[in-house]
């Protein structure tokens, strides 16, 4: 049986206003084809289907035409709901959708049995089992009974997710006995690529997983939430697909593909990379170096390219501030555009740091620390503020992956 696995569409996803409604179409297409020549059975999407909970109805839409096109091949279609994804929008539709073999587990059910979905082959007998878990939220896992400290909130939340896998191995091993098993998830695992700066960040509400926590009963575990693709240390075979699409351009040199498996020949996925249609680029440097790298570009691919400008400068000069902005508004080249510029002065930076050296309470506190003593003035429902916490990690994530990437 072969098993497709991707994950984090983001459909909706608008990068500094720029709609990339066009490059998910190209990919759906490039995907159809995918499936179509290698025979695909069953396609994984690994949560966070859109990049909003309430998606506008245009987003809608394409979600609902790209499952139409993908289901002319006859294969098994299984969606997860991510943390920026509404469990009760994606749910919505899933008794109608079922009767077309396609599968949506939004948030985690009452019953874990309904996680569990057996993939018949051509004898109708399962051959493989899926344990599609979604986006496991804190309401899910922690207890009353669960410590109020912010480790023990912490290692209540991990064993809760452990736990969760637990289970679900467990229904597979006692329905399905015999069929080869794989988990979906949807979360931050530890030992993963990251930059220094992204090492002490909780992506959505959640501190990292350790892998191992996994256990070794699965044959594979198609993990979303990491937009970078890559393998995770488990004791079997784990793998973020990563991202399509690059959503930031952070995200602009990842090498970005989907992941085939055919269980004939193990659970040792193939990269399939994914066709660039839309070049990202990032130019840096003083205004002569900006003005002679902006003449000079030369990568163009399908779709218009994205330019992100910024200018780096020792010292603080207004007038090259204005330069700047006066570069941008007239910049005029066929296939590019500017979406993006920013300015920074390596002396003002110094100073700025060295006002603040003195203080050294608010140098120790981590901007999830003062942001969280910001949202305690305002009265928000929990299910509110647990999504204005989340969006602020994604945000959080990408600034500080973006301040470590340059040209």
């Amino acid at each position: 049986m072969k098993i497709l696995h991707t994950a984090d569409w983001h459909i909706g996803k608008k990068l500094h206003k720029t709609d990339l409604s066009e490059d998910f179409d190209l990919f759906t297409n490039w995907l159809c084809r995918i499936i179509e020549e290698q025979q695909v059975d069953v396609l994984l999407v690994s949560g966070d289907i859109f990049d909003l909970a309430n998606p506008s109805s245009e987003a809608r839409a394409q979600y609902y035409r790209a499952l139409i096109k993908l289901k002319r091949f006859d294969c098994s279609i299984i969606l997860t709901g991510g943390n920026h994804d509404s469990p009760a929008m994606l749910d919505a539709p899933k008794e109608i959708l079922r009767e077309l073999d396609i599968h949506i587990i939004g948030g985690l059910p009452e019953n874990m049995e309904d996680l569990i979905i057996p993939i018949p082959g051509k004898n109708t007998q399962p051959e493989v089992v899926i344990a599609a878990l979604p986006y496991l939220r804190e309401a899910d896992l922690r207890r009353a009974e669960d410590g109020n400290t912010y480790e023990d909130r912490l290692e209540a939340l991990k064993t809760g997710i452990q736990n969760t896998f637990f289970k679900a191995s467990e229904i597979c091993a006692a329905k399905f006995p015999t069929v080869p098993a794989i988990a979906m998830g949807h979360l931050f695992t530890a030992g993963i690529e990251t930059s220094e700066s992204e090492r002490e960040i909780q992506i959505g509400n959640l501190a990292a997983f350790e892998a191992s926590r996994f256990g070794s009963y699965f044959n594979y575990i198609a993990l979303g939430h990491i937009h970078k693709p890559q393998r995770v240390a488990a004791a079997v075979p784990a793998f973020y697909s990563g991202s399509p699409l690059p959503l930031s351009f952070s995200e602009r040199r990842d090498e970005k593909r989907v992941l085939l498996i055919d269980s004939l020949d193990g659970w040792e996925p193939k990269s399939i990379p994914v066709p660039s249609f839309r070049s990202l680029l990032k130019v840096t440097g003083n205004l002569e170096e900006l003005i002679f790298k902006l003449e000079g570009l030369q990568e163009k691919k399908h779709l218009e390219s994205l330019v992100e400008v910024e200018l780096k400068e020792e010292q603080y000069d207004a007038l090259k501030l204005y330069a700047l902005d006066e570069m941008v508004s007239a910049f005029q080249q066929e296939g590019y555009r500017i979406i993006k510029h920013r300015a920074s002065f390596e002396n003002q930076a110094m100073g700025v740091s060295r006002s603040f050296g003195e203080d050294q309470q608010l140098q120790d506190l981590q901007p999830k620390e003062v942001f969280l003593e910001l949202i305690k003035e305002h009265e928000y429902d929990p299910e509110v503020r647990q999504e204005i916490v989340a969006a602020f990690d994604e945000l959080l994530e990408e600034v500080q992956r973006d301040e470590n990437t340059a040209l």
